[in-house]
């Protein structure tokens, strides 16, 4: 069985962020051959075309890499004012320059999220999807995973504790583990 890696990033910079709890979450209930690796954006500056026009900045050249160096990348976005947070936004920005030939192109993607409203993150995926459009990416189109009112799914310490969103979360892993392997090189 081939084994499948992910590259995990939350678009959320708070430490104890229901997002990054749904990474964690994503990392403990991984299927058997899939591997997932988180990656924080702490250190990715605001883009900034002068600013690339001088080389990547470190913070920038290290997501980039990891994402040439995973099979797939998993999204998990929160959900701010409507949209996707500027975090998340500007680090798609960045990885996807060069346009055509950025470490999104032809990249398997997954995209979740978790959020305190009714709707979950359904507008924020709804936006990073129309965004992979452009990068050549292949953005998984179902299963979704929209966890509504987070703040009842989550201990104090950011332990995923809803049995249902357990089982959809693992239900979307094994189809993410199956989408990445169609992209795979033998």
């Amino acid at each position: 069985m081939s084994e499948v890696r992910v590259l995990g990033v939350a678009g959320s910079l708070r430490k104890a962020s229901f997002n990054r709890a749904l990474l964690r979450a994503a990392i403990k209930l991984a299927p058997e051959g899939m591997a997932i690796t988180p990656h924080d954006l702490d250190a990715v500056p605001l883009y900034n075309a002068d600013v690339e026009a001088q080389g990547d900045p470190p913070g920038v050249a290290a997501f980039k890499d990891a994402i040439r160096g995973a099979d797939a990348v998993l999204f998990v976005t929160p959900e701010y004012n409507h949209g996707v947070p500027g975090v998340m936004k500007n680090a798609v920005d960045w990885a996807s320059r060069p346009a055509r030939s950025s470490p999104l192109d032809h990249k398997p993607l997954g995209v979740i999220g978790a959020s305190p409203g009714m709707t979950g993150t359904a507008r924020s995926q709804s936006q990073l999807r129309q965004a992979f459009v452009f990068t050549n990416s292949y953005c998984m189109p179902q299963p979704e995973i929209l966890v509504a009112r987070a703040q009842d799914k989550f201990d104090a310490n950011g332990n995923l504790t809803d049995e249902t969103t357990k089982q959809f979360l693992q239900q979307y892993l094994v189809a993410f583990k199956a989408w990445a392997l169609r992209f795979k090189p033998a």
